[in-house]
């Protein structure tokens, strides 16, 4: 699958088959996520379920962000409310997490949807300023869902196949947790693997939650057409714990005598 420049909407990209590589922000910092996308980052998620964020917070983001990025939502829960919000609040698409079966996917596909293909209420401030911008929003909104335990993988076919629906995500984390064995281990890659296949099978494309560059590269060799190669946590405190190292060292070496 080809990598390239963004030009369009995500689920364009998506359907064309390129791989999308985001940036994961945590820590509630709309300053974090204008940085992010002024470095290049084109397409962010906002952690909503696990991260500091707050409606406010996001709202600030969307505004300095959203112009020279897509930016996502991962959804506190699987709520009317909490997928509305975030649309409201102007995001491109939501994850919706913890989504076990077929059932629960169709009624975020209906949350996250306007009528007559869901019962989303068309009264956000921002993105419908004009009202009748609700049919453009609708056409570029990414609605996905994550698979996070061994009874949403038994139920992946029937997820993917829901109509409506842009993408499965896996939430490798929990998915690990649940299956009691983490990436490498053959019941956990055997479990991405169904959930990739039954994805092809839908139309739709598949993501991986992925720590680092490294590991995004791998998924994405595999199939997987949405993985995280940055999250704001990591990127923090990895560069902080480098240039305290390199301090220490540097006033260790400066405190020698001369040779």
């Amino acid at each position: 699958m080809p990598i390239r420049t963004p030009s369009g909407a995500l689920k364009a990209r998506l359907n064309a088959g390129e791989v999308v590589g985001c940036h994961w922000l945590s820590l509630g910092s709309p300053a974090l996520a204008e940085l992010a996308a002024a470095a290049g980052a084109d397409t962010l998620v906002v952690d909503m379920q696990h991260g500091l964020w707050d409606r406010a917070g996001l709202e600030a983001a969307i505004g300095t962000a959203n112009a020279a990025a897509t930016l996502l939502v991962r959804t506190a829960d699987q709520s009317t409310y909490a997928i509305s919000s975030a649309l409201d609040a102007g995001a491109d698409g939501v994850i919706a997490p913890l989504v076990d079966s077929a059932e629960q996917c169709v009624a975020v596909v209906a949350a996250a949807r306007y009528p007559p293909h869901g019962r989303r209420s068309a009264g956000g401030i921002r993105p419908l300023v004009d009202f009748g911008a609700y049919r453009a929003a609708a056409e570029r909104m990414l609605v996905a869902v994550m698979i996070e335990t061994a009874e949403a993988v038994d139920a992946a076919e029937d997820i993917a196949a829901t109509p409506g629906l842009d993408m499965v995500f896996i939430g490798t984390g929990d998915l690990a947790l649940s299956l009691g064995a983490g990436p490498g281990a053959r019941v956990f890659e055997a479990a991405l693997q169904r959930v990739l296949t039954a994805c092809r099978a839908a139309g739709i494309a598949a993501g991986a939650f992925t720590p680092d560059l490294d590991h995004a590269l791998k998924r994405a060799a595999q199939g997987f057409q949405f993985v995280v190669f940055a999250n704001d946590i990591d990127q923090n405190l990895g560069k902080l714990a480098q240039q305290r190292q390199a301090f220490v060292t540097k006033l260790g070496d400066s405190a020698l005598p001369p040779s």
